[in-house]
Parts: structure tokens; C-alpha cells; sequence
């Protein structure tokens, strides 16, 4: 099941794909990594499906990765006395924390650090954006506001507040219960909602403790405000444009994706596009040219990956949104073009060892017309350093380690392949060359571009590299 492109695709599992005929079809298809919502479904169903992922990997004799994405905290109104009301444009409109049921004057609001936050000039959002409002005088206990764009608001509708960062833990004790779930089970990712600062990665992290790799969802735009520092306490980053566009005018949305994808490039950390790239594909077997172009804008920026959400977790064409995903990555990588785009965006190596040796490993790649550059890594550092060049050449990433195959499962351009533990650089070479001959990613005759860091299993230490012709 080698995959030909170095973009990869995560497809999210819901009720259209809970089985494992039909997780199977997503592989077949095209999906590298399987991401599970934790806003919906038991840990029973999640268990499940992740039994029948693991299944897959046997079979396939192929490593899988996983995200566990969690829910993370939600703002809503709480109840009307008739269910709903009408709100309209210019009308005045109160937020409170009294419990009453609410009426076309005022609505519950159960979140006292929305008005602690809150200050007169600043925006609301209810019901994903479709409802404006301005707050015009605040309190800890209220917010009045004037209706820009109204509507009708109803129980438990959804509340943004774009403008300002909450006192607000991205775990909620769900978020928790979930953690260990998923910890328990063995995930690869844990996929951290509602990040606003790089303190948020940092409280994630303790409790993690190492046995995951940390992502953090960016669809809060005050978290924009901090980009570099959470990309550099996170092991990777989801451009989640459906709520960042909630928060943000629809023209910001492009240029943010093109802002994030470029300073995860810069860090080596993996990126992933998301949310609503074929969305018309949730109920039609082809999308949009306007979809096909997005998901190839994506990939000509150089994003390791591209999500699809309600496509394969409720969609009616599920396999075939992934094949098209496919499809449309492996045109563009096709196109020289897209060659010339990444070799123009590629940023100059840091003054570390490690750098310059995988930098020249590209080079010397490049220059031998080699089969692949082939990385040996424990915690994947060595990999992702090569990810970071985005050679012209497949990199097979050799671990001993299934998580860290897993995870690196998720890089742009690379094959990783769980192997032996290897005790010398000797043997190193040997089972490079074995392992390309196995997945009939190099002949006989053909060069390979090998990097690895000595003493093996230490962390960033990558000091080596040779150059080693197949036999």
C-alpha cells in the first residue's frame, strides 16, 4: 500500500464509516491517518474503530495514525421560555447569568468569563456567526448588546467571542475523561481544541506526559496572535478554517492558512489543512472545481496533510471523496510547477549539525538522482528534519518504534516503515537497502541518501550521512 505522493490525507470517522469494510474502503482509497471526534460517539464506538484500524495495519502490513480530536470547551446560550426568539437588526439585547428562561429582551448565559473578558465595542457571534451583535455596556454579570445582524436564536445556539482571549482551559472534565481514554488506547495524536496561547499547549502537555504527540486546532483568531509560540510547543498544528472563519472575515481565512502553513514549514512541524475542502461531496460524487482548486492550493503551499470531515464521517460518497482527494494531490504533484513553488518557499538550514546534514542529504539526493533519501530515527526528529526540505525523492523513515511510525505516518513525503533496532551504522545500511528493495522503492544499481544520528536512539542527534547503492 505505498502511496506514490507525498501530501497525505486524514479522513474522520463517523456513522457512514463505523465498520470495517468501510474504514477498509478509506485505506484503499487514499487515507493515511483516521481522525476521531470527540464531540460525538462513545468510547465504546471509538474502541471499536480503532481495533479495526489496528486490524487494517496487519493486514497491510502498513502503519496507521490516529487522532483523537477533542471536543474542547463550548459556549452557548442556555433556554428560551418558547424555545426560541427573533432578534432584530438594531434591537437591543441583554446576556445575563440569571438562570430565567430567556425571552426577545434577554438570554441566559452561563459562562461568567465571557463577561469577564467582555468590553463595550466588542463583537458576539451566536449560531456560528450568522447572528452579530456589539456589546454596548458589559458587567460581570451582563452584557448589552446591539443586534448588527439578526435573526432567530434558540436553545443552546452556540456564542463566539472573536475578540479578546478567555480565562478559559481548553480541557474541559470531558476533555479529560476523553484523554485518558484515548491515552489508554494508544493514540498517536491528541488533537487539542480552543487553543488561544501557548499556556494552553503547555497544560495539555503535562497531563499527555509524553505518551502522545501534542496537535493544536487553530480556530480561535486571537491564537493567531501567538502563532509562533504555540507551533513551537506543539508537535503539529490543524488549520481548522470552518471556525476560524467563523471568528474572522471569510477573506482573512486564505491568507492565515497561508500564514500557518508557512511557519509550520519554517518550525518542521506537520500541518494539516481542514474542514469543508469537498464538502459538497457529503451528498454528490464529485465536488466543486472551486473545491478541487482549494485542496490543490493546499498542496502547492506545501501542507504535509488534507482533512476531510463530514465527507467520510456522515457522507454518502465517502471512498470516493478520498479517491478524489487522491486524485487532485497527485495532479499537482505532478505539475513543475509545484516542484518550483517548493524549492522557492524552502528555508535556509539552522547553524546545527543536524540541519546541515540532512539539508545535504537533499542536495546530494538531487544530485545523484537518487531512489530515496532513507532516515533512521527513534522519536521521528531525524524524519521530520527531512520532511522539512521536501526533497524531490520519497524519504523512507526507518523506526523501531510502531509509535513513532504511526506518527510520522502524517509528514509530507514519508514512508515509514517499523524495522528492527539496529545497533551500528553497519546495519543500518543493510536494512535500508533491504527495506527499498521490500517496498519496490529502489532497484538494484540506484543510489540511496542515508542519515542517521550516532549514538543510535538519541534524540536530535542527527550527525551522519552516506551515500549507499542497492545490491
Amino acid at each position: 500500500m505505498r502511496r506514490y505522493r507525498k501530501a497525505k490525507i486524514v479522513a474522520t470517522l463517523g456513522p457512514a464509516t463505523s465498520d470495517e469494510s468501510a474504514i477498509g474502503a478509506l485505506f484503499e482509497a487514499g487515507a493515511d491517518v483516521f481522525r476521531m471526534n470527540f464531540s460525538h460517539g462513545s468510547h465504546e464506538d471509538h474502541a471499536a474503530r480503532i481495533a479495526q484500524i489496528r486490524g487494517l495495519e496487519k493486514k497491510y502490513d502498513r502503519p496507521i495514525g490516529i487522532i483523537a480530536d477533542l471536543q474542547g470547551p463550548k459556549l452557548r446560550v442556555g433556554e428560551f421560555a418558547d424555545g426560541s426568539t427573533r432578534l432584530e437588526d438594531g434591537q437591543s439585547f441583554r446576556f445575563d447569568l440569571n438562570e430565567a428562561l430567556g425571552d426577545g429582551r434577554r438570554a441566559p448565559l452561563p459562562h461568567p468569563e465571557v463577561f469577564a473578558a467582555l468590553e463595550p465595542g466588542m463583537g458576539l457571534l451566536v449560531d456560528d456567526g450568522k447572528i452579530r451583535l456589539e456589546v454596548t455596556d458589559v458587567s460581570v454579570d451582563f452584557a448589552d448588546t446591539k443586534v448588527i445582524n439578526g435573526g432567530d436564536i434558540s436553545n443552546h445556539k452556540g456564542v463566539n467571542v472573536p475578540d479578546v482571549v478567555l480565562e478559559l482551559s481548553p480541557l474541559t472534565e470531558k476533555d479529560r475523561g476523553d484523554l485518558r481514554f484515548a491515552l489508554q488506547v494508544g493514540v498517536e495524536w491528541i488533537a487539542l481544541s480552543f487553543v488561544q496561547r501557548p499556556e494552553d499547549i503547555a497544560e495539555a502537555r503535562k497531563l499527555i506526559a509524553g505518551r502522545a504527540a501534542v496537535m493544536a486546532k487553530l480556530e480561535k483568531p486571537m491564537a493567531l496572535n501567538s502563532l509562533e509560540g504555540i507551533v513551537s510547543l506543539c508537535d503539529a498544528i490543524m488549520v481548522a478554517r470552518g471556525d476560524l472563519g467563523v471568528e474572522m472575515p471569510p477573506e482573512e481565512v486564505p491568507i492565515q492558512q497561508k500564514r500557518i502553513v508557512a511557519a509550520c514549514r519554517a518550525a518542521g512541524k506537520p500541518v494539516i489543512v481542514a474542514t469543508q475542502m469537498l464538502d459538497s461531496m457529503v451528498h454528490s460524487p464529485s465536488p466543486t472545481r472551486a473545491e478541487a482548486s482549494d485542496v490543490a492550493t493546499a498542496v502547492y503551499d506545501g501542507a504535509d496533510a488534507v482533512m476531510l470531515s463530514a465527507e467520510t464521517a456522515v457522507g454518502d460518497f465517502a471512498p470516493q471523496a478520498v479517491a478524489m482527494m487522491d486524485r487532485i494531490i497527485a495532479r499537482v504533484e505532478k505539475d513543475p510547477h509545484y516542484a518550483q513553488q517548493l524549492a522557492a518557499s524552502r528555508l535556509p538550514p539552522e547553524a546545527t549539525a543536524a540541519d546541515a546534514i540532512t539539508t545535504s542529504a537533499r542536495q546530494v539526493a538531487e544530485t545523484i538522482s537518487a531512489a530515496a533519501v532513507v532516515t533512521f530515527t527513534s522519536t521521528g526528529s531525524t524524519t521530520l528534519r527531512a520532511a522539512r526540505e521536501r526533497p524531490a525523492v520519497p524519504i523512507v523513515g526507518l523506526t523501531p518504534r510502531a509509535e513513532t511510525a504511526r506518527r510520522l505516518v502524517l509528514a509530507w513525503g514519508v514512508h515509514a516503515v517499523e524495522t528492527e533496532d539496529l545497533q551500528s551504522f553497519r546495519d543500518m545500511v543493510i536494512s535500508a537497502i533491504r527495506v527499498v528493495k521490500e517496498q519496490e522503492m529502489a532497484e538494484v544499481g540506484e543510489a540511496l541518501a542515508i542519515t542517521a544520528g550516532v549514538p543510535f536512539g538519541t534524540p536530535g542527534a542527527t550527525n551522519i550521512l552516506r551515500i549507499a547503492w542497492v545490491e
